[in-house]
């Protein structure tokens, strides 16, 4: 099977020489991990089975949230602790999609950006979801930042999970939305619209003005659609959260400079099949790594961390107390390393560290890849080295 690693590995050195004085230290972190993850670089781990006396190593990983062998278990977690923000009620996914006339401007200025995306899109639902016409309360929302297509075009978009009602300060109870309709999604494009117009030209003027005024002047996408209760909706978001722009299942080969995948076409959900250029392929996928450091789950309305004493309140009065819902979720247990041979448990018999190594952008590719882990004592001479997940 190939994988995003070989393609950095085997492409990644003639696209660093051609671009990195303008790569942001983001990519090339994600760049050197995703290299490097699960390989003798790394370190690892020596298990020992006491019953048939084998000895197994396994390769430490990277843990970068943009490397594709590195997300699955944080899924899990995330989706436990998240469960426990929820409440009895149904639940919308609201998206705000950013028009494809700002969208260099936002891959130039992606912090800016992101975060104008998250405060004018939140208060846009927060506005409407106050006027008694609709709730006439604060909603709960968790927000997840994404920013690609099947096909990885830079194609930011931010769902949003949404309590199918709001909570009235001045009734002092929750109040129920419509099973099947939240707010106007037409009224919320309008708001969001104008609120990103001015905050755009708050924060950034000189930028605001470089934007084609036409912009502010068509509509924008916003879609609104009931989730059901808050389980299914925050198993859904969990999935956004940990997922990267293409996962190494989809890549079906990688020679000859070309890079060829698998994508689903949303129209047709039938799968299809798409090549490019290795560069290309680099280009597009390190769009979507986001800036260091940039948060890309938010809260907001009873959802905030500032507002728990008032979620906990809330709970209260659907009889949940103040130690969480009654979903149940699962406990992750501490991950088992198993003997290949015998299936029982092995146990680690030494931790052999990360060797301190140059950056990717002092050592280059060629320098870097080949390392095996440190020497290790003749006890050790025949361990069997495989390479586990």
């Amino acid at each position: 099977m190939f994988e995003i690693a070989d393609i950095f590995k085997n492409y990644g050195g003639s696209y660093f020489s051609k671009y990195s004085s303008g790569m942001l230290s983001s990519h090339i972190k994600a760049f050197d991990d995703i290299i490097k993850c699960r390989t003798p670089i790394m370190g690892g781990k020596v298990y020992f089975c006491p019953d048939c006396k084998k000895y197994e190593y396994s390769y430490h990983s990277c843990g970068n949230r943009n490397c594709p062998k590195c997300q699955n278990d944080k899924a899990n977690l995330w989706l436990e602790k998240n469960n426990k923000l929820l409440l009895p009620v149904n639940h919308f996914m609201i998206t705000f999609t950013l028009p494809e006339e700002l969208r260099s401007f936002a891959r130039s200025n992606q912090k800016l950006f992101y975060n104008l995306f998250f405060r004018c899109s939140s208060k846009s639902i927060e506005k409407l979801s106050a006027d008694p016409k609709y709730i006439g309360g604060k909603p709960g929302l968790i927000g997840i930042l994404h920013t690609w297509s099947r096909t990885l075009i830079f194609h930011p978009h931010v769902h949003y999970i949404v309590t199918g009602g709001g909570y009235s300060n001045e009734k002092s109870q929750w109040i129920k939305s419509r099973d099947n309709f939240l707010l106007p999604v037409k009224a919320l494009s309008v708001i969001f619209r104008a609120k990103f117009r001015d905050e755009l030209k708050k924060d950034a003027p000189d930028l605001f003005h470089s934007i084609p005024s036409k912009i502010w002047r068509k509509d924008w996408i916003v879609n609104s659609i009931p989730v059901g209760r808050g389980d299914k909706a925050m198993k859904y978001l969990a999935q956004y959260v940990f997922r990267i722009a293409i996962s190494n299942s989809k890549i079906v080969s990688c020679k000859n400079e070309m890079v060829t995948f698998k994508h689903k076409e949303s129209k047709t959900n039938r799968w299809k099949i798409m090549t490019l250029q290795a560069e290309e392929f680099i280009r597009r996928f390190l769009q979507h790594v986001l800036p260091t450091g940039f948060v890309k789950v938010r809260y907001y309305g009873v959802f905030a961390v500032k507002n728990r004493t008032l979620l906990a309140k809330i709970r209260d009065t659907f009889g949940y107390g103040h130690n969480g819902n009654k979903l149940v979720t699962k406990t992750n247990k501490p991950k088992v390393f198993k003997c290949p041979v015998c299936k029982k448990e092995m146990v680690v018999v030494i931790v052999i560290p990360r060797p301190v190594r140059r950056s990717f952008s002092e050592g280059g590719p060629s320098r870097r890849f080949n390392k095996a882990p440190p020497q290790m004592n003749d006890s050790f001479d025949k361990l069997s080295f495989n390479r586990c997940a």
